[in-house]
């Protein structure tokens, strides 16, 4: 009897030990903030890592894109340099430029243009840009002459990619101006500028409250307005594209508005011979364009990319 209050009473203090022990080590623990010891003796921090404050606004990056917009006219705000590149001949050359134009040259660590650039490809500079300068209708009309020329008229596509894509394909194509609606539609924004491979810095874009109102007026100027729908009998190697041309180019999901295909002087299609219901808007008005530019190219100058 009396070994086995020994035993029980061993337990207790055995017990009481390690509670003991578990206390001691519980008041060696460093507090919340103060960081913990590792297994290799270093103190390991539990604040949050700073990281570079991210300016505000819409920016180009890069060192072509800065060039295109100073020799295009493109309207900045300011350029962002990164610091700690003197040495840089070509950098520096574009700075001197930029200056020579007025625009506020500011230089910032390396991490924020890496937190600004949507694609790592910053090269150390990074432009903020205004709001895009839209032309008139009367420009781009003015700027045709009075030969073969190519409009593209957009009636209310949404989407920023292949807005983007039309406008780099209207202006490999030799198009004077693309025409967008003023609202429900895409406009040039920063992102246009990258879909567009910054063709939207070389080609006129008007903006228009009525799509069918610009198309009367582009007709008057001796413009027929050719509307590309799959629902068309005719396909484009037949249809009339020689000359002025306003191509019409539906939104994505319902094409061509009733109103504005009664505007149109004629519909055409592409061919086809695969299952597939139709390509999407951007593929339609490039394979369009490049008819145009077949049915014309006895009258057309090409320059490199012939």
């Amino acid at each position: 009897m009396a070994r086995q209050q020994n035993n029980r009473g061993q337990r207790a203090d055995s017990r009481s030990a390690r509670s003991d022990n578990r206390k001691a080590a519980g008041a060696q623990r460093p507090a919340k903030g103060q960081g913990s010891a590792t297994s290799g003796g270093k103190v390991r921090s539990n604040k949050p890592v700073s990281r570079p404050a991210v300016p505000t606004g819409s920016f180009l990056e890069g060192r072509r894109a800065a060039s295109e917009a100073l020799r295009t006219g493109y309207p900045v705000k300011r350029a962002l340099v990164a610091e700690n590149s003197s040495k840089d001949v070509v950098l520096g050359q574009l700075v001197d430029a930029l200056r020579a134009a007025n625009v506020p040259v500011q230089y910032v660590a390396r991490e924020q243009l890496e937190a600004i650039s949507s694609h790592g490809a910053h090269q150390g500079i990074a432009l903020e840009v205004g709001d895009y300068p839209y032309a008139d209708l009367a420009d781009i009309i003015a700027r045709t002459g009075d030969g073969p020329a190519l409009v593209i008229v957009l009636d209310h596509v949404t989407d920023a990619g292949n807005f983007g894509a039309i406008v780099r394909s209207a202006e490999v194509a030799g198009a004077t101006g693309v025409v967008i609606a003023s609202k429900r539609a895409a406009e040039v924004t920063v992102a246009t500028y990258k879909t567009s491979a910054g063709a939207v810095m070389h080609l006129p874009i008007a903006r228009v409250p009525n799509i069918a109102r610009a198309l009367e007026d582009l007709k008057q100027a001796g413009f027929w307005a050719c509307g590309s729908s799959e629902h068309a009998e005719q396909v484009c190697w037949d249809a009339p594209l020689a000359g002025r041309v306003a191509l019409v180019m539906g939104s994505e999901g319902e094409g061509i508005s009733r109103l504005v295909l009664e505007t149109c002087d004629f519909l055409t299609k592409l061919p086809q011979r695969g299952e597939t219901e139709s390509l999407n808007v951007a593929q339609a008005a490039t394979a369009m364009m490049f008819e145009w530019m077949r049915q014309n190219r006895g009258s057309l100058e090409f320059g490199a990319g012939e």
